[in-house]
């Protein structure tokens, strides 16, 4: 039974993820970025050992540096590329289960150099694959990939996880590549039960406190509104399925624990975690709304200085798949998602002390909003 504290210091709730991930090694690639530092802050809330492996930080300042991670997890400087270090490093530690997220994230990098997109995203997810194939403690695993591994026709239902996989640019074609060579690995290598049991999961566009990568819209928001400049933006029409970075993680931790109790309808399957159709918003909806938490902040638009380098202008996941057979949805509005990212970097700015404290606190209003959902990872 964890107590959560602050405002819902006269609540308790039960977290069903602890009695799970309490006292198991999880191995976590790219623990150092956005969506990795945050699932590691949340492993380390529920008791698990964390053994992260990234190859740097992504940018300065960053998530994993100002919650002080380091301190708190073994941390291993690591290119997961390089399938001999990532050998020894199963060998040493045997980990219970994995969350590989280790990859070259931004879609406009991957234009400019897209052989190291491809190695880094395709043939690194290769070498997970071989190393928990040859490590016989790991009872589970799951492979972060992308929203953007659907070939995208930007038609306006969303995809589904039997879709065409494809993709126009490098990074997109990289993440429908790292999903073809997962399921390959699946039915070719992990069909049996005594086995890893492997699933994939697809989000995308995810903002949260603590990201400063490069070109982000979340990210450039903070960057120019705290030095008051002028927010530039070259797609404000541009609609996303905006989603706080704890939703997903909900969800990869609910199909980690399902794994882990091997239920035979998520093994070897791929999981859409995303929001709900109304909050499917503009780019220029998050920007006005954020402004408004933050308190101010201008922006205008421009046009596009590189017009190859096209970016889609609508994507969102249909989840029908993750509520039918994990019972997952997400929880937080547009409004409520807004909030909570603006009141991090908030605090943040504002000289909070302890951001790892800030940071748990937010999810545990996440899991205090999830109960009051209904939703059976809190039960």
């Amino acid at each position: 039974m964890k107590k959560l504290r602050g405002k819902y210091g006269k609540t308790e709730v039960d977290i069903m993820l602890r009695e799970v991930y309490k006292n198991r090694t999880v191995f976590v690639t790219g623990h150092t970025g956005f969506k990795g530092s945050w699932l590691t802050i949340w492993l380390l809330s529920l008791g698990a050992k964390v053994v992260g492996y990234s190859l740097y930080l992504p940018s300065d300042p960053c998530n994993f540096v100002v919650c002080n991670l380091k301190d708190r997890v073994t941390h291993i400087d690591g290119d997961i590329r390089n399938i001999k270090d990532l050998r020894n490093v199963f060998s040493k530690y045997n980990p219970d289960i994995v969350f590989h997220l280790a990859a070259q994230p931004i879609v406009r990098r991957s234009f400019d150099d897209p052989k190291l997109t491809f190695d880094t995203n395709v043939g690194g997810t290769i070498n997970i694959l071989e190393c928990i194939r040859n490590t016989s403690s790991v009872k589970a695993a799951i492979i972060i990939t992308s929203d953007k591994c659907y070939q995208n026709v930007e038609w306006v239902w969303g995809y589904r996880e039997n879709d065409r996989l494809g993709g126009d640019d490098p990074y997109s074609a990289s993440k429908a590549c790292a999903e073809i060579v997962c399921n390959s690995y699946i039915k070719s290598f992990f069909s049996k039960k005594d086995l890893s049991r492997i699933s994939t999961a697809r989000a995308g566009n995810v903002i949260g406190g603590g990201d400063w990568a490069v070109d982000r819209i979340v990210p450039d928001c903070v960057r120019a509104f705290s030095e008051n400049n002028v927010l530039e933006i070259r797609n404000p029409q541009a609609t996303r399925p905006w989603q706080h970075v704890l939703e997903p993680l909900s969800g990869y931790l609910w199909l980690g624990a399902n794994l882990l109790n091997n239920n035979s309808n998520v093994v070897g399957e791929s999981f859409n975690f995303g929001p709900s159709d109304n909050v499917n918003r503009s780019v220029k909806e998050l920007i006005d709304e954020f402004v408004k938490v933050w308190g101010n902040g201008k922006w205008r638009a421009i046009v596009n200085d590189i017009a190859n380098k096209k970016e889609a202008g609508l994507l969102k996941l249909n989840c029908d798949k993750a509520l039918f057979y994990l019972k997952w949805h997400a929880v937080l509005s547009f409004e409520e998602t807004v909030k909570m990212t603006a009141e991090w970097y908030k605090a943040y700015y504002n000289g909070e002390k302890d951001m790892f404290d800030f940071s748990v606190r937010q999810i545990e209003e996440y899991i205090y909003l999830a109960k009051k959902k209904g939703l059976v990872w809190v039960e």
